[in-house]
This record gives C-alpha cells, structure tokens and sequence, in this order.
C-alpha cells in the first residue's frame, strides 16, 4: 500500500501529529541562530560560485560525448544530438550544504560513450579546465569516480552511460526502468540522484527536513561520527534517520524534530531496520535487502534501507566497534537536548569537538606515501578505503574492546636531504612523519616547492580501546595486532603497489607522542591544564601496568 493511500508517509502512523508547542518553537529559534553562528549556511556569492562551476561541467560533459561520438564515427548532427547531462545528489541537491562541501554531481552519457571513455577523455578534459586541481580518477572504486577541484570547489563526478543513443535535456531518472541493462555500477551511480529526489517526496515537510538534517550533520561532523568510508554514517543514512523522525512528527518543527531524532534513535532496537517506505519490486534480476533471504543482510547491525528501487543497505560498512561509538554519540546527545528543552544547556554545547586525540592511550597511525602527488592522492583512497577491514581484524584482538577509527586522513610532505632518505621514508623507516619534524610540513608549505627530494604522506589513525581488567591483580595485558595489520598490508598493497613509488607504514603510537598537526592550536595545552574525563567508552586503561601494544612492521 502507498504512502498516498494510506493518508501519511512512511512505513507506520505518525506519533503524534501535533504542532509544536512555544518552547519548541524557542528552542527552534535558538537552534537557527546557533547554525548560523556555526557558519553552516554558504553565502550567496558561494552559491553563484557553485552554480557557474556546474555550468561549466554541464557544458564539458557535452562537449566530451560531442567529442567521443565523432570519434566513434557519428556525423556532426548526431554527436550534437547525443546530449549528456548532469544530476546533482547528496547534500547539495538536499540543500544541506555549507562552505567548503563538495557537490556529488552525476554525468550521464548515451550509451555509445563508455565508463572507459569518462577515465580515458573525460579525465584529461577535466584537469584542462581552468581553475582545475586535484583532478584524480578512481575507476576501480565500489562507485567510479573522478575527485577534482574547480575555481576551489570539490567535486566527485561519477558516470552513467544509459541504454539510450541520446541524452535529452528533459530527461528524468525516476522511471525503475530507466536501470534495465545496467551493470551493478552504474546502478549504484544512478540511484545516488535516485534516493536524493525520493528522500525530498517521502518527507512532510522539505525545510523543516533541511534545517534539521543542518543540524544533525554538524553534529556528526564534530562528534567524528560522520564517515561511511570508515564505518560510520555518511551524509545519505544520516539524513535517513532525520527523514524518518519527520515521517513520525509530521507536523513538528526543525527543534523538535532535532529533539525527537534523539530521543527515539537513543531507543531504536537496532538490528530493526530503518524503513522510509515499503520495500519495493521493480524490472531488474538483482538483489533487493532481504534479510530472510540473505544471511549478509542479517549480518548489519545498524540496517538504514534506501527508498528508491532497488533497496540497499546504506550502513553495511558499520563494524561493531563504529556501532558502539556512533549508539554512545548519540545516548551523550539524548542527554544533552533534555538539558536544552529544560533551559539547561545551549545548543553550542551539542556541537562541541570530539575528544578523539585526548581519548586513549594507545593508537596505530598508519601512513600512506608516494613520491608523486597526483598519485598520492589515489593511493590514500584506496587505503582509506580498506581501513574498515582493519578494523574488523583489530576487534578479535584478545584485550582489545574497540577498534575506533578517526573520519579522516592527514596531508603531509616530507621534505628530505637524498634520493636514499626520500626511500628510506617510503619504506617506513627514519623519517616517517613525527611531532615537530623540520623536514615536513602541511600540503600548502612553501618551503616544499623548494626541496628537490619529497614524499607525500596521508596518516590515518586508529583508537586502541583497551578492555578494562577484571581485577587490578591482573596480569599486564598484551594487545598482539602484528596477525592483523599482516593481513591488511596483503590485502591493501594487491598487485598495483609499486615498491619504487609507493610506500604504507603502520606504526603503534602513544597518545601522549600524537602529532602536533591533529590538533588545533593551543587543544594540547589546554587539555592537559584541564581536568580530563576518565568515564570514556574504552578510553581508558585501569591502573597499574600499561598494556604492551605489539605491531608487525611494514615489509
């Protein structure tokens, strides 16, 4: 039965379909003023910005299948006719984004110009734009893309070439069966701008829905729980859940909503999946989320379904460990937001930085280097990419509670005296990234145009929650990681990793020796002057002996 004929959107009646009260429509008040604060919204010099860019793109996608169709053979008037358009998704087609947010954009071709094509001169025209830079293709990733920068805004330009001889510039994607005769791929391409359009008709009230997801976005970001890669929520299952709370408060403002996010997901008994609306058939032989069918289904723990045909598990990335994380994040913010109702507490306290660097005492940095910087950039997303099956690794680990991965990576260059340095740091030996190392700086140094001998680096870190002793007799503990980073340097190297160009490094490091360049200025000192919370989730070891952290070392 459809949402229409039912009389309400979603899967089950609303709670309550009352209207907010006046302290609601306080705190609502309050909450807009505090994102505004938080330079949340772009301005609109910003947007024109983005809108130029995309015109530009717009324009570069026709003119590469103009270009790719007369190479192929078609007369001038066809290739002219073979159209090419794009479709936005993700938080820019919700209308979510801020400064600096990159816009996922959709580039659909005709089917005569191929995913090979868009890697092969697509690509190429792209790092020709002007104002184009870190124009970088990933054609073997889960969804192929190409990562670039244009007149400074970030775009992730993935590919769809259709069954169809033309693109017409009224063309829609929300028929099922435009997918017939796609590979799995270019399924999950589509259905990005697929969901983004379903999420917008399945909510009651589209700004409402904004300024809440607004909110709960920056609050994910800050707490570092904002990451499909590494296991947590992305942007598109974080404004799932936001878009259920609507469905069940229909009528309830952005506050409220933001309240009642809280207040019923500190609740939600996970496995229960999150439904938008009914499970749908469709045209296709694929596999539709099922989990009395398929036991990988069964296996999610935090199961977020998409809307659109055909239905998928946004959140099969999350491990135990994210899940125990993300559940903590979200009880602390359950919390918080009574005290904000009550008068308690401001909204600038839900959005307070993390304590990631400041949480434990023992960390695996693990360090991804190339000696080229188009190909440092590449080569950290593939390890990126393959951290969350670290993580999983690391969560048998007799002594080990959690595995907490950080949402990002961090950019260096490693200026060095000789090519034998420069090899010796790309092996992982005497000059890997270290607290006040002259010899490295950030991307944007100056002083790195100057050295002839470098190495790029991107560190990501991981969070060694250590199980708590039963008794403070215990004997030390050992957290023995070697079996599992060996396993991940197999995988993650494969058969592309060029020992001459390439370099990946795992090291075990103390909190107290963390980098200066993971935190803010002026964090390190003003943290250790402060009193520090000793209740967090596997933050803390139980006195006595410290734990014994053993790594194998990078081959």
């Amino acid at each position: 039965m459809s949402s229409n004929e039912r009389g309400y959107l979603g899967v089950t009646p609303p709670i309550s379909v009352a209207t907010s009260s006046e302290r609601e429509r306080e705190i609502t008040g309050t909450l807009m003023e505090e994102l505004r604060r938080q330079n949340t919204f772009e301005t609109e010099e910003e947007s024109r910005s983005r809108e130029i860019v995309l015109g530009r793109v717009a324009a570069l996608v026709k003119k590469f299948v103009h270009d790719v169709s007369v190479a192929k053979g078609l007369s001038e008037s066809a290739a002219n006719a073979a159209g090419g358009k794009i479709f936005t998704f993700g938080s820019y087609r919700l209308g979510v984004h801020g400064p600096g947010s990159d816009i996922d954009t959709l580039c659909v071709l005709p089917k005569h110009v191929s995913v090979a094509d868009f890697f092969a001169t697509f690509e190429p025209m792209v790092r020709a734009m002007e104002g184009a830079t870190e124009v970088a293709g990933v054609p073997e990733a889960f969804v192929p893309l190409i990562g670039a920068k244009v007149s400074g805004i970030s775009l992730d330009l993935l590919v769809a070439s259709l069954g169809m001889s033309a693109i017409p510039e009224e063309l829609s994607l929300k028929d099922n069966n435009i997918l017939k005769n796609l590979d799995e791929s270019v399924v999950r391409s589509v259905n990005g701008t697929r969901l983004t359009d379903e999420l917008l008709r399945l909510v009651p009230n589209v700004q409402v829905f904004r300024d809440a997801l607004r909110c709960i976005k920056l609050w994910a970001q800050r707490k570092a729980v904002y990451s499909n890669v590494n296991g947590y929520l992305g942007g598109v299952a974080w404004a799932m859940l936001v878009a259920r709370i609507c469905q069940l408060y229909p009528n309830a403002i952005a506050g409220a909503i933001v309240v009642r996010f809280f207040t019923v997901m500190s609740r939600w008994q996970w496995p229960q999946p999150v439904l938008l609306k009914d499970i749908e058939d469709g045209p296709l032989q694929v596999r539709v989320w099922n989990p009395k069918v398929y036991p990988s289904d069964r296996a999610h723990r935090m199961p977020i379904i998409t809307p659109n045909y055909p239905s998928m598990c946004a959140t099969h990335n999350v491990s135990a460990s994210t899940f125990a994380i993300m559940c903590e994040q979200i009880q602390n913010g359950a919390v918080l937001v009574e005290k904000i109702v009550a008068g308690e507490a401001s909204w600038a306290e839900l959005f307070t930085k993390h304590d990631f660097f400041h949480r434990y005492k023992n960390y695996i940095q693990v360090i991804a280097m190339t000696r080229d910087a188009q190909k440092q950039i590449r080569w950290a997303g593939t390890v990126e990419s393959r951290l969350r099956h670290l993580i999983m690794k690391l969560e048998f680990v007799d002594n080990l509670q959690l595995a907490h991965p950080f949402v990002k990576g961090f950019e260096r260059v490693i200026r060095c005296a000789s090519e034998e340095e420069a090899a010796a740091v790309l092996r992982g030996g005497t000059g890997v990234p270290v607290a006040g190392a002259d010899a490295e700086g950030g991307m944007g140094d100056e002083r790195n145009a100057e050295a002839k001998w470098k190495v790029y680096s991107t560190s990501f870190f991981i969070g060694l929650g250590v199980r708590p002793k039963e008794s403070p007799n215990d004997p030390p503990r050992r957290l023995d990681v070697s079996f599992s980073i060996g396993e991940f340097l197999k995988m993650v190297k494969g058969e592309t990793f060029d020992e001459a160009m390439m370099g990946i490094a795992l090291k075990h490091i103390r909190g107290t020796a963390l980098p200066e360049y993971v935190f803010d200025p002026g964090e390190r000192e003003a943290r250790a002057t402060g009193k520090r919370s000793r209740k967090s989730m596997g933050g803390v070891d139980t006195p006595n002996k410290k734990p014994r952290v053993s790594v194998a070392s990078a081959p």
